[in-house]
């Protein structure tokens, strides 16, 4: 990557790098991430993982060395999570967590097949993975300690995606709940927002994005880009 051009340091779930079909690698040019740098003639810098909530966002950009690395060069921070924040979670996020530690190989396959029957079934009733007031906590601690390091530096967040997803049982009352945590503390802090249901939803609930019922198809990542660079000029970075 050039050294002379800004970098658009993301920070994600995978709703940002998987496609109709699967998880693709960061540089594919059809996810948003890229799209939004193609369009700034920037270099991008994406910082994720399946299953990220805001917690996970925190220790990245306090813990992964690729953060510390791009944060000098970067123009701009995009907070790209809040989705699982918002899913349903029969167990606690530690517990479930826990499952791959689980030994010998044996048992684990077991314990994890055990909780792939109940998870379905249990998030109708299951509260959000992450209390909303936690993801709004997150976000303020990652904020302020980016702000702490490049003072001014433009942020922009996103409200939770929607999902028709069987593995959750179609179920996502806890998205009200962080969408409004979420917004409370954007506008505390004027941070712009970009509402990724309003992004790709039509493709997510008409069944056109990933068989998964989660992750977006590619028109939804060229939408999701578009209001990106408008939550990006409004936070100040002019966009084409």
């Amino acid at each position: 990557m050039s050294s002379e051009r800004p970098t658009l340091l993301i920070f994600c779930d995978s709703l940002s790098y998987y496609g109709p079909t699967g998880g693709l690698p960061a540089d594919d040019p059809r996810i948003w991430p890229n799209l939004v740098a193609a369009q700034l003639d920037w270099d991008v810098e994406v910082i994720g993982r399946i299953g990220w909530t805001s917690r996970d966002v925190w220790w990245a950009a306090t813990q992964d060395p690729r953060a510390w690395a791009a944060l000098p060069r970067a123009g701009a921070v995009v907070f790209a999570t809040g989705g699982m924040d918002s899913l349903p979670s029969p167990l606690p996020t530690a517990l479930r967590e826990l499952i791959r530690y689980v030994r010998p190989p044996f048992l684990r396959r077991w314990v994890r097949d055990g909780y792939g029957w109940l998870q379905p079934r249990l998030s109708p009733v299951s509260r959000a993975a992450l209390p909303p007031h936690l993801t709004a906590e997150y976000l303020e601690m990652t904020r302020g300690a980016i702000d702490f390091n490049r003072p001014g530096i433009p942020v922009v967040a996103c409200l939770p995606s929607v999902h028709i997803a069987d593995t959750y049982g179609r179920a996502h009352h806890g998205r009200e709940g962080t969408v409004r945590a979420i917004t409370e503390w954007a506008e505390r802090h004027d941070v712009p927002l970009v509402d990724l249901k309003a992004a790709v939803g039509e493709y997510v609930m008409s069944g056109q994005g990933n068989p998964d019922g989660i992750h977006w198809n590619f028109e939804g990542h060229r939408a999701v880009a578009d209001l990106m660079l408008k939550a990006l000029a409004e936070a100040g970075i002019p966009c084409p």
